[in-house]
């Protein structure tokens, strides 16, 4: 997979690809900063910790200025601060700085002024830029996370072809009654069933083009479904490397148990559970489907081909009826992706995946490694 050859990075290619902007469009960036006036007179870029940001302005803000604007036939290039959130997906602070200092509003200063919208964050923010995309009609896309080894590999590819494979595999797998996953964790097997209800199968394939407001992933590349249920166990590699095995009913966590790291961390996840029980919601399974290193950032290395990742939390933008109100907190409210791969979980084996549809049982990776199924359908 590392040895696949990639293009050079080229930011016009990437939204010319992406948006198809019609000349006249007007663009603009968003980051997020510890303290977003770092952003008046770029202050922010003497901090060495902030690589993200610096990717920001140095690949994206400048290619802008520097031709890139021009290329394109785009107005605007502008750049906005807000403060860093905390957690994936959690609504975004109103409040935003630009470079000369100026506090502005995103929902009345920036939203409604702009026709294309890149949010290159700490944080992914693609629930909440999704519902004020619909609400008040710009496209965009969500960056979190960006790194070099992103830039080279997974934002240099040909959206086109992540869009065609992506389609090839979301008509592969729509429709299915459930999925069960198998992983074996500490010498012991466990099995998650997660129920779709033959559901239409959605895709994310970076392509976000035309009239619709919509706001893309990127890197993109995976199929994926909102569970309308789940039953049975996984395990799960807490942030600090402690696994718990999660007890799952009636589609969420209903409680952790302690594996090996760190005791406290599993009881303060169940001290959760209990007060703000909708944490444990599960609100996505999808599935990888491109060749790609890699990052060590979950944006890409979830969508690599043979990959999978089940998500707790907030669903709204996936199309689910999760909400931020209806969280206990709003602090809460976040959308998190738990993957499973062999860089982030080498501690825990997915020995297989089976979907059943229409009566039929068809197994879709086994051992991190997509089925002879899924690559058939890539070869048609």
């Amino acid at each position: 997979m590392d040895k696949k050859k990639f293009p050079p990075f080229s930011l016009t290619r990437l939204l010319n690809t992406v948006f198809a902007p019609k000349p006249g469009e007007r663009i603009a960036i968003l980051i997020d900063l510890p303290d977003p006036q770092q952003i008046k007179n770029f202050a922010f870029l003497k901090d060495d910790k902030l690589t993200i940001q610096r990717h920001a302005h140095d690949v994206f803000y400048q290619g802008l200025k520097n031709g890139g604007l021009a290329e394109l036939k785009l107005r605007g290039g502008d750049l906005f601060a807000y403060q860093i959130t905390g957690g994936s997906n959690l609504d975004l602070p109103d409040q935003a700085y630009d470079p000369s200092g100026r506090e502005l509003s995103l929902e009345k200063d920036v939203y409604p002024n702009f026709d294309i919208i890149l949010c290159i964050s700490t944080y992914s923010a693609t629930a909440p830029l999704t519902a004020f995309a619909k609400r008040i009609g710009f496209r965009g896309a969500t960056l979190h996370g960006l790194n070099d080894i992103i830039l080279q590999t997974g934002l240099a590819v040909d959206y086109n072809d992540v869009s065609r494979n992506g389609e090839k595999l979301r008509l592969g797998l729509t429709g299915a009654d459930s999925f069960e996953i198998d992983f074996r964790v500490e010498g012991k097997k466990y099995t998650l069933q997660l129920l779709c209800g033959r559901q239409e199968a959605q895709k994310s394939h970076g392509l976000c083009r035309g009239e619709k407001p919509d706001v893309a992933n990127l890197p993109a590349g995976e199929v994926y479904f909102v569970p309308e249920g789940a039953e049975g166990f996984f395990p799960m590699r807490y942030e600090d490397g402690t696994l718990g095995l999660m007890e799952v009913a009636g589609g969420r966590i209903q409680k952790a148990t302690f594996l090996r790291g760190k005791a406290e961390v599993v009881e303060a996840h169940n001290r959760k559970l209990k007060a703000d029980p909708v944490t444990g919601e599960l609100g996505e399974l999808g599935f990888g489907t491109q060749e790609l290193p890699p990052s060590g950032r979950d944006i890409q290395d979830e969508k690599i081909f043979g990959t999978l990742h089940v998500a707790t939390g907030r669903s709204d933008h996936l199309g689910g009826k999760l909400t931020p109100d209806k969280f206990a907190s709003a602090k809460n409210a976040t959308h998190d992706d738990i993957l499973f791969s062999p860089t982030k979980t080498p501690e825990i084996h997915v020995t297989q995946v089976r979907m059943h549809r229409n009566g039929q049982s068809e197994v879709v990776i086994e051992d991190y490694q997509p089925s002879a199924y899924l690559r058939g359908l890539l070869a048609d």
